[in-house]
C-alpha cells in the first residue's frame, strides 16, 4: 500500500521528472519517491538557551525517520527569545512570532505536498505556533518538545529566569546585595532547554501529552538528558506510523480533547498565556470554543501541582515526581479527563496511562491526589465588567488580597511604568493600568514580566494590583490581570481610564470594575480620539491590521 497520499503530487508522473531530478541532487535513490516525505520543522537557534539544544533533537527525529523507511525533510523555523527580548521593543515580536511559525510550517508543508511533520521547538510560542500549524494543516503531524532548563542554584536557593527578573527589584530597592545580585545573573539559567517552572513553554508543551499531540514523559524531561533524544526519536517513530494509518491532528484535536488540556493546564497551575493560545489552536482546529469555557473547566478541576511561580517546584521535579502521566492518570480517576480521546499513538488516552499509578509517590510533595488539593478550584479565572467587556484573564489562587479598590496609575508604555517603580512612585494600595498593548495598540500584545517582577522586587507584590490589555509572562504571580478586551487601541473602556479613577479587582466576583458612573464614561468616550498606529510597515503593522481581540486567540488568519 502506497503511503505518500500527498507527496506523489510532487515525485509520480512524467511531468514531475524535473522534480525527481531536483531529488537525486539531495541523494535520493528511485525506490524513495514511493516512501512518505516527512518533514522535521527543525526550531534550533542560538539566539535562546531554549533552542539551543534542539539539533540533536532533530537529527534525532530524521535518524528515526530514516529508519522507519519514510524520507525526511528539514526545514528551518524562527524564534524569539521571550525573555531576552522582555521589556523592550523586541517583546512586540513575540507574540507575532507565534504567527510566523505557524505560516512557515504551512507554508513548507503545503508548498512540498509533506505526507506529515515532526515539530520540534523550545522557547515560548514554539508550541502554540507548531500546534496552530498542525491543526490548520491537518496533515499527520506530532509535537516534540525540546525540554525543560535545569534549574540554577546560588547559594542553597533554586534559581529560574524569574529569580533574575524579581532581583531587579530588590537591588534597585536595596533589599539585595550586588554580589548576590550577580551571583543569581550568572547562574540562574545553568544548561540549555526552556525556562524551568510552570511558565508558558512547560504549560504549553504539558498541555499537549494531554491533547494527545505528545508523548506521554515527554514534555517534562530535561533538554540536556539522553532520554529527551530517545522521546523524540520515538516520536517520529510514531509519528511515521499516524502517516500509515493516516491519522491527522483533528481526528484528536477535538473540543474533549482541548478540555483535557485546559484541565491539566489548571491541575498544574499554568500560564495565562495558554487561554489565549488554546483559542488560537481551536480556532485552528475549527474547535468551537470560546473564552468562557475556560472558566467552566477552572470551576470543576483542582490545583493538584505545587510548581513555580505560584508554588515551590519545577519541571524536573514534576519529572521525577511522575510527571504529566501521573497528573492525568488521577484527573482521569477523579473523572475530569475524557479517557477516550485519541492519542498520536493511535490508542486512547485512557490506555496510554492504564500502566500509570492512580495515587502519587509518598515519597514526593509536587503532585498531590484530589482530596489533598492545593486549590479546589482553578487559577486562571475569567473576569468581566465595565473595564472588560469581552473579558480579562487573572490568576487567582494564593492570593492574600483576592480583592482591592485602589487609585489607577495609569501608564500608555511599559518603560513609563517600569521607571515609576524603579524610582519608587507605586505604593501600596495602588493599581496600576498599563494600557494601548493589546493585540492591535503594542501591537504584539507584550508581557509584562519585567514591570511585574519588579513590583515584587520591591516588596508590592501582595498589595498592588496590574491591569493590561496585554499580556503576562507565564512567571508572573500577584494580582495581575491581562488580556483585557476590547483592547484601549479599539476604544475599550480601559482607554477611558484617569490617573486616580478608582478600580476595583475582585476575584471572588470574578469582576473588573473602574468605578466611574455611566454619564462621565460616556462624556470621556464622545472625547476619545484614536491614537495613530505606532508601526504603519512590516510584519508588526501586519499583525495589527489582521489581529483579531486577545478574547478570540489574536489569530491572524
Amino acid at each position: 500500500m502506497s503511503y505518500n497520499r500527498r507527496s506523489k503530487h510532487i515525485t509520480q508522473g512524467v511531468a514531475r521528472s524535473p522534480n525527481r531530478s531536483m531529488y537525486y541532487a539531495l541523494g535520493y535513490q528511485k525506490d524513495d519517491f514511493d516512501k512518505p516525505m516527512v518533514g522535521i520543522a527543525n526550531g534550533h537557534s542560538t539566539i535562546t538557551p531554549c533552542n539551543s539544544g534542539l539539533q540533536r533533537l532533530s537529527d534525532a527525529a530524521v535518524d528515526a525517520v530514516k529508519a522507519a523507511g519514510a524520507n525526511p525533510q528539514i526545514f528551518g523555523t524562527p524564534t524569539i527569545s521571550d525573555g531576552m527580548s522582555m521589556g523592550t521593543e523586541g517583546m512586540k515580536y513575540s507574540l507575532v512570532s507565534r504567527e510566523v511559525i505557524a505560516d512557515c510550517i504551512e507554508t513548507c508543508v503545503q508548498g512540498q505536498w509533506m505526507d506529515g511533520v515532526v515539530v520540534v521547538g523550545g522557547c515560548d510560542k514554539n508550541m502554540p505556533g507548531g500546534m496552530i500549524a498542525l491543526a490548520r494543516l491537518n496533515v499527520p503531524g506530532i509535537y516534540v518538545y525540546g525540554g525543560t532548563i535545569r534549574p540554577g542554584h546560588w547559594k542553597g536557593k533554586d534559581l529560574t529566569i524569574v529569580s533574575s527578573f524579581e532581583a531587579v527589584g530588590e537591588f534597585t530597592a536595596g533589599r539585595m546585595s550586588q554580589e548576590d545580585f550577580e551571583g543569581v545573573e550568572q547562574n540562574a539559567c545553568p544548561t540549555s532547554g526552556s525556562c524551568g517552572g510552570m511558565y508558558t513553554a512547560n504549560t504549553m508543551s504539558s498541555s499537549f501529552e494531554a491533547l494527545g499531540m505528545s508523548l506521554l514523559y515527554s514534555s517534562t524531561m530535561a533538554n540536556p538528558d539522553d532520554e529527551k533524544v530517545d522521546s523524540a526519536a520515538e516520536s517520529a517513530r510514531v509519528l511515521v506510523e499516524a502517516v500509515k494509518r493516516d491519522l491527522k491532528p483533528r481526528d484528536i484535536i477535538t473540543k474533549e480533547a482541548i478540555e483535557n488540556a485546559v484541565s491539566v493546564i489548571m491541575a498544574t497551575g499554568g500560564s495565562t498565556n495558554a487561554v489565549l493560545h488554546y483559542l488560537a489552536i481551536a480556532h485552528a482546529a475549527e474547535v468551537d470554543w470560546t473564552i468562557d469555557d475556560f472558566e467552566r473547566i477552572r470551576k470543576r478541576v483542582p490545583v493538584i501541582c505545587d510548581l513555580k511561580p505560584s508554588g515551590k517546584y519545577v519541571a524536573t521535579d514534576l519529572h521525577r515526581a511522575g510527571g504529566i502521566p501521573q497528573v492525568l492518570k488521577i484527573l482521569l480517576d477523579a473523572g475530569l479527563l475524557h479517557g477516550d480521546c485519541m492519542t498520536i499513538t493511535g490508542r486512547t488516552i485512557a490506555d496510554e496511562l492504564k500502566d500509570v499509578p492512580s495515587v502519587p509517590r509518598a515519597d514526593q510533595d509536587v503532585i498531590y491526589p484530589v482530596d489533598r488539593a492545593l486549590y479546589k478550584e482553578g487559577h486562571l479565572a475569567i473576569l468581566k465588567g465595565n473595564l472588560a467587556e469581552d473579558g480579562a484573564v487573572a490568576k487567582i489562587t494564593g492570593l492574600k488580597n483576592p480583592v482591592i479598590t485602589g487609585p489607577a496609575r495609569v501608564f500608555d508604555d511599559e518603560q513609563s511604568a517600569m521607571d515609576a517603580i524603579l524610582g519608587d512612585r507605586i505604593r501600596a494600595g495602588d493599581i496600576l493600568v498599563l494600557r494601548y498593548l493589546g493585540p492591535q495598540g503594542g501591537p504584539g500584545m507584550p508581557e509584562m514580566l519585567a514591570p511585574t517582577s519588579a513590583i515584587i522586587g520591591k516588596g508590592l507584590g501582595e498589595s498592588v494590583g496590574f491591569i493590561t490589555d496585554g499580556r503576562f509572562s507565564g512567571g508572573t504571580w500577584g494580582m495581575v490581570v491581562g488580556h483585557v478586551a476590547p483592547e484601549a487601541f479599539v476604544g475599550g473602556t480601559i482607554a477611558l481610564v484617569q490617573e486616580g479613577d478608582s478600580i476595583t479587582i475582585d476575584a471572588h466576583r470574578l469582576l473588573l470594575q473602574l468605578n466611574v458612573d455611566d454619564a462621565e464614561l460616556a462624556r470621556r468616550r464622545a472625547a476619545w480620539q484614536q491614537p495613530a498606529p505606532r508601526y504603519t510597515r512590516g510584519v508588526l503593522a501586519k499583525f495589527a491590521a489582521l489581529a483579531r481581540p486577545a478574547n478570540k486567540g489574536a489569530v491572524t488568519g
